[in-house]
């Protein structure tokens, strides 16, 4: 199902419930009837846009779409992304550059959201300057966007409106804004990933859950090495071992092999089985590995463990205890800084151990938990809606610099288009395979 703008009548949508206090604690009014885009490229970025735009008024008209990239989800992420949402039923459509400026240049919507990587944002960018119509661009970085980093407006030079998730990303990502040189604004969002999505069709009474998971979520950049992903197992194995009454899951983003926002190198499932297959672990089903999504799992958890993961977020919002493995470092390389003196870093001591825990009062209400009163990404985008249409807004060529060479831009479009796309996935996979024939793992 496709909204599309009607002239001689309101705006209106199948998809967007008004928001009330179950999702952001306040009712926002209708102040400008809104028509949006939004093209997500990464499943993490889908997830991130529906719930996000699902914090709009219900005048407002939502067409989601899925940028024509090689990390575009697979149909299961696609299903895991939209569950439980007003689009869960819905197959969004997969387009270009050139063809999302068509869209624009057909529909003329008022803001046109690119939840994608930096360089498919600024592709994006690019083919819209050249659109007869001018919307409001908005972007952002699903969950922790944490330490704001200057590349990240380097790539979003000509959006309108970034959106974060706490009163410290808006601080930080706004000092970065100034730094270097950027004229958009930083709006403040409640994260979509601590809220209820939109309601979809229920299928009856939901059955009761034994609660005894302990669910570690993964991350594709954290750790980085394999080494010590393998100490993160065999600690979750141990776990397993001495607490029988908990059922240890694995919470991976995929399946080994599926494409996401950040390339994971040494996937867990295929470290789990290289262990078994070693003899290093002596039962090979004390773990369970999950794909799908988070919310179906913290519906048995007791406690969630990660690294750095926006998962994290998701069960401090429901009250889980909660750990953040720091055995590898603290810092930006680890991407859990911020959740220093939070009180739920610990080693992988505390993980054999069961040692989980409630983070400080004060770090919720600066980090992600703040009062959804203080949002404020919603009136600026009203704002910039009323601009666009006075014709206030500068041209979007104005806001592109020339940092990336022609050739790196080049390569940006064509890894976009359906010919590139196909290309860098089939590549992707062929350098999987030779991973696994060269080094094969222990005991093989």
């Amino acid at each position: 199902m496709i909204l599309r703008r009607r002239s001689a009548a309101p705006r209106t949508s199948a998809f967007c419930p008004p928001v009330t206090g179950a999702i952001t604690g306040k009712l926002y009014p209708p102040k400008v009837s809104h028509q949006v885009i939004a093209v997500a490229e990464t499943d993490s970025f889908l997830k991130w846009s529906v719930r996000l735009l699902a914090q709009l008024p219900a005048t407002t008209e939502v067409e989601i779409l899925i940028a024509r990239s090689p990390l575009r989800p697979s149909p299961a992420q696609r299903v895991a992304a939209l569950a439980g949402t007003a689009h869960a039923n819905h197959e969004p459509e997969v387009l270009s550059p050139g063809q999302l400026r068509q869209r624009v240049e057909r529909d003329r919507p008022d803001a046109v959201l690119l939840a994608c990587t930096g360089p498919s944002v600024r592709a994006y960018q690019v083919a819209l300057s050249r659109a007869s119509h001018r919307p409001v661009l908005i972007a952002g970085i699903p969950g922790i966007a944490l330490p704001a980093r200057r590349r990240a407006w380097a790539y979003r030079g000509a959006i309108d409106l970034f959106v974060v998730h706490s009163r410290r990303e808006v601080a930080e990502y706004d000092r970065m804004r100034m730094l270097t040189g950027r004229r958009g604004r930083v709006g403040l969002a409640t994260i979509p990933f601590l809220a209820p999505a939109a309601p979809g069709p229920l299928p009856g009474p939901a059955p009761k859950r034994p609660k005894n998971r302990v669910v570690f979520a993964t991350q594709a950049l954290v750790p980085a090495r394999r080494e010590e992903r393998i100490e993160i197992l065999l600690a979750l194995d141990r776990l397993a071992a001495d607490r029988p009454d908990l059922n240890v899951v694995v919470k991976t983003r995929g399946l080994s092999g599926e494409f996401h926002s950040h390339h994971e190198a040494h996937h867990y499932a295929d470290l789990w089985n290289e262990l078994v297959e070693s003899g290093r672990v002596g039962n090979s089903a004390s773990l369970e590995f999950a794909a799908g999504a988070m919310a179906e799992q913290l519906l048995e958890a007791v406690a969630l463990v990660t690294v750095s993961s926006t998962a994290v977020l998701e069960a401090m919002a429901l009250d889980l205890p909660v750990l953040l493995i720091d055995e590898f470092g603290i810092g930006a390389d680890s991407i859990n800084q911020v959740f220093v003196g939070s009180n739920c870093l610990d080693g992988l001591d505390a993980l054999r151990e069961a040692k989980f825990r409630h983070p400080q009062q004060w770090w919720r209400e600066e980090n992600y938990f703040h009062p959804a009163a203080d949002d404020t990404w919603i009136d600026e985008l009203d704002a910039l809606v009323s601009a666009a249409a006075a014709g206030r807004l500068p041209a979007i060529a104005e806001g592109l610099d020339g940092d990336r060479s022609s050739s790196r831009q080049h390569l940006d479009r064509l890894r976009l288009s359906p010919a590139g796309s196909a290309l860098v996935r089939a590549r992707q996979r062929l350098k999987k395979h030779l991973r696994r024939v060269n080094h094969p793992g222990p005991g093989r």
